[in-house]
This record gives structure tokens, C-alpha cells and sequence, in this order.
């Protein structure tokens, strides 16, 4: 019989080059597990909402009036509704072309780019552009489109932090480019070292690699690490030195857990640099409804941001912007709820800042919850989450566990996180997913349980990893790397 175009060894090769351990094996079997009445603490994606925080109220309004129009022409609207969302619901219908139910602009509305813009300029100091912000279905679909516009072919390669989270390294083989890791230092709380990058950049030119651009995931996924200006700086300078477009990932900023480093944007420390860096450096930033306190997940909000990127280039991502048409309307009004929430003064707004504030400072408190617990347990070390929503913990897998893994014809990390699944219901994922060093071995989780729930969260870690450690425990001691 002969091959059909959709027969496994006649697709795409990049598509089975792709991998996304987020969604890997563990997901997986943690999904067989609960249609068999298993109970699983899926801690394996920063999905707020399905880890039990609620939703705030002040969004949901607008966006439930938005979809259903006919509730603003009831008399009685304002004895459910506040007044500051009926005001709001009633601009962003005005934004449109026929309601939530029709295409926009292939870059979303421009009354909510608009608002970005002012947010940006609210937030750095610097005005922002409207016609250089496109509005997309969530953070990741925006990181693609760039990509795809960066890599030409198997020669352009892409600098990724390691630990990273694998929508890079997935998209990045998926448009047929090479991904260079450079290595940030566990023993430095996830720092970036310069000289390390460098290094990374020849490698990868010896290999005949034309490194086209670098991403920088602040504050860090899975690592949680919040980078400070000075770090910044350097990396700028590398890029602009090494002639590179950065890429800033940015959806954590406003899940920081300490007061050491606050989150400042690329975009903010480029412009205090000046000329002729600031007018030079080519910069993308992305952000979502995702993350934050808003945790919008399923809603699929997300922008990025062009800096110094030419007027031609950006015609030729908006070409390919409207090949989909519109990012989904939904998503483009939470994003201008999120960035243009209820002022003081307003009717909602101490509700929405006592929300909003109850999130982030029980996300600070479970992130200590989490770090102390880990800590607690035998043969784990673990940073603690300055930012972002993860832990990623070591876990130093005694040699008898290492080849216990290699018998089962597992990865070790992959073979002691199925075991903790199965132990205990928690799906977490391995650290080989994200990648790291040789020998040296993760997971990564959330923090997102619920604060009620994480003490037992934790007793039920330490139980099961500790009694591994007995198991498997040849008695020779280990030292962090």
C-alpha cells in the first residue's frame, strides 16, 4: 500500500522534533490516573484558576457585559452591576465592529492598544507606540510569530536560558532553527554569567550557528529568579555588541515575591541606557492575562511590543498577523481590564485592590511555604521563588535510583517524578524538560495550591521523597552542584 501524506513517517519532521513537557509523559499519566479516581494536584502548569483562585470580580463584570450586550439595555443592570463596569463594558463595545462576536483589527482593537501604550508609558517612564503593539492570543502565540520571523532556516540559532520553559526550544525546532543554551548558575540563585553567554555565542559559531537573537525570561521560568538592573545591562550591551534582537519574556512582572529586586522591563532599562544603544537595539516584549492576579489562563489575552524594529519588518509581521484574521476579542478586553483597572476614586476600585493584593501576598506566603518545604526534605535543595509562579528544586537521585531509572528505561528525574505521581497524586515536571545541567537533576511545580492546602501538599512530598531517599540510599552522602 502506498504512504499517505498523514502517515507518522511521512509528516513533518519538525513537528516530531518538537517536544513540550509540560505536556509530556507525566501530564499524561497523571490524566489516566484521575479518570481512574485517582485525585492529582496538577501543579505541572501555571494554571491559576484550575489550582482554585477565583477570579476577580471586576474583569468578569466588564467581560460578561461585553458578551452579553442585551443585559446593558435592562433597567435594573445597575442593581447587579457597578456603574465603573457598565462604563467600561459599554467603551470597549464601542471599540468594536459588532460586538465580541466579530473580527478585529488583524492587531487587535486600537482603543486597547491604545491603552497598553499608556500602560507601558505608565510603567517605564517612556512612551509607547500603539502601532507597535499587537495584540495576540495569549504571550505564546506572539513569541511564535517572532520566531518564525527570526529564523530563516536549520543555520539561525536562538540563545535560550537553561532551565527554559519549552515553548522555545519546542517552537524554535518547529521553524526548523537551532537552539544555543546558555546556562544560568544554581549556585548563584539562576544568575546569568556574561563570560557564559559569550561562550555559548562562539560554540555556536564554530558549529556554523548565525546566532540571531536572545530570550530572557524575567522574572525566570521554571527558575523564579528576578533580574536586577545591572544584570540588564549587561545583557543589552551583549546584544547590542553581538548585534542580536532580545527577546524579553515579561508575563511574570507582577508576580514578584520579595523586595530586593523589583521587576523593571528591558524595554525601561534600554531607555535609561540612551544613545545610541536605546535607539539601536532591537527589542520584542511580551506579557499576558495569564499570569499576575489575574490568572486569566483560558482566556488567551497577550501583547507584544516592537522597539527599534523597521518600518518594513513590522508590515511584514502584520502580513502575517492577518493570515489568523483577529486574536480573539475576549482576550484583547481582559487585556485592557488588566491594563486599565479601576482607578481611586472609583466604584470598584477597593474591591479590586483588596483581590488583587489578597493574591500576590498569599503567593508570597506560599512561595516561603514551598521553598521551606523542599529544603526540609532529604537530598533536596531548592532556591527560593523570588518571582514568577515555580519552584524547581534539585533533588540529588542516589546511584541506585539513577540506575533503578535507566533499568525502567526511564530519564532519573523523569523516573522519581512518575513515582511521586503515583505515590502521592502531585504532577510536577522532570527538569530534563527544561533542560539542565549533566548529572544534575529537578522538577519543576507550582506554587499555586491553595494556601490552605499547601502544609499537606508538602508532608506528602517529604514523605514520599524522603522514604525514596531510604530506598535507594547507598550512604555516601551528596553535595549540592
Amino acid at each position: 500500500m502506498s504512504r499517505k501524506a498523514l502517515d507518522y513517517d511521512q509528516i513533518n519532521e519538525n513537528v516530531k522534533k518538537a517536544q513540550y513537557a509540560v505536556r509530556g509523559e507525566l501530564y499524561l499519566r497523571a490524566s489516566e490516573l484521575q479518570k481512574e479516581g485517582k485525585k492529582i494536584i496538577f501543579t505541572n502548569v501555571g494554571n491559576p484558576h484550575a489550582l482554585g483562585q477565583k477570579p476577580l470580580t471586576f474583569p468578569r463584570q466588564v467581560v460578561a457585559l461585553c458578551q452579553a450586550p442585551f443585559l446593558l439595555d435592562d433597567p435594573n443592570v445597575g442593581l447587579v452591576f457597578p456603574a465603573d463596569a457598565i462604563a467600561k463594558a459599554k467603551l470597549y463595545l464601542s471599540y468594536t465592529a459588532g460586538g465580541l462576536g466579530a473580527y478585529s483589527d488583524s492587531r487587535g482593537l486600537p482603543g486597547i492598544r491604545k491603552e497598553v501604550a499608556e500602560f507601558i508609558g505608565r510603567r517605564d517612564g517612556y512612551p509607547s507606540d500603539p502601532e507597535l503593539i499587537y495584540l495576540t492570543d495569549g504571550a505564546s502565540k506572539g513569541v511564535m510569530q517572532i520566531l518564525q520571523t527570526v529564523i530563516r532556516g536549520n543555520g539561525d540559532g536562538i540563545l535560550v536560558p537553561v532551565p527554559q520553559y519549552p515553548l522555545y526550544s519546542a517552537a524554535i525546532s518547529l521553524f526548523g532553527g537551532a537552539l544555543v543554551p546558555y546556562y544560568l548558575e544554581e549556585t548563584a540563585n539562576w544568575g546569568l554569567d556574561i563570560n557564559n553567554l559569550r561562550q555559548s555565542v562562539a560554540d555556536a559559531r564554530f558549529k556554523g550557528i548565525t546566532v540571531r537573537a536572545m530570550v530572557i525570561i524575567n522574572p525566570g521560568n521554571p527558575t523564579g529568579q528576578c533580574l536586577s538592573v545591572e544584570n540588564l545591562q549587561q545583557i543589552l550591551r551583549f546584544c547590542h555588541q553581538e548585534n542580536l534582537v532580545l527577546l524579553g519574556d515579561e508575563v511574570y512582572q507582577q508576580n514578584v515575591y520579595q523586595d530586593e529586586r523589583p521587576f523593571i522591563s528591558s524595554r525601561k532599562v534600554l531607555f535609561d541606557m540612551g544613545p545610541p544603544i536605546s535607539k539601536e537595539l532591537q527589542l520584542i516584549s511580551f506579557h499576558t492575562v495569564s499570569k499576575g492576579f489575574l490568572g486569566e489562563c483560558g482566556q488567551r489575552g497577550g501583547y507584544f511590543e516592537m522597539t527599534n524594529i523597521p518600518p518594513q519588518t513590522v508590515d511584514e509581521i502584520y502580513k502575517v498577523a492577518s493570515i489568523s484574521l483577529s486574536p480573539n476579542v475576549p482576550g484583547q478586553i481582559f487585556m485592557g481590564v488588566m491594563v486599565s483597572p479601576p482607578k481611586p476614586g472609583d466604584i470598584s476600585y477597593d474591591r479590586f485592590i483588596r483581590e488583587s493584593k489578597g493574591i500576590l501576598e498569599s503567593l508570597r506566603k506560599r512561595a516561603h511555604m514551598m521553598t521551606d518545604g523542599f529544603n526540609s526534605c532529604k537530598n533536596v535543595v531548592c532556591n527560593f521563588t523570588e518571582g514568577a509562579m515555580y519552584s524547581f528544586p534539585q533533588i540529588k537521585l542516589p546511584p541506585k535510583a539513577i540506575e533503578a531509572a535507566k533499568s525502567a528505561g526511564k530519564v532519573p528525574d523523569v523516573f522519581y517524578c512518575l513515582k511521586l505521581l503515583e505515590a502521592t497524586g502531585i504532577s510536577t515536571v522532570p527538569g530534563s524538560g527544561f533542560g539542565q545541567k549533566e548529572g544534575v537533576f529537578h522538577l519543576r511545580t507550582t506554587i499555586l495550591p491553595a494556601e490552605e492546602d499547601m502544609p499537606a501538599i508538602m508532608a506528602s512530598f517529604k514523605k514520599f521523597n524522603d522514604a525514596f531517599m531510604d530506598q535507594y540510599e547507598d550512604h555516601r552522602g551528596y553535595s549540592r552542584m
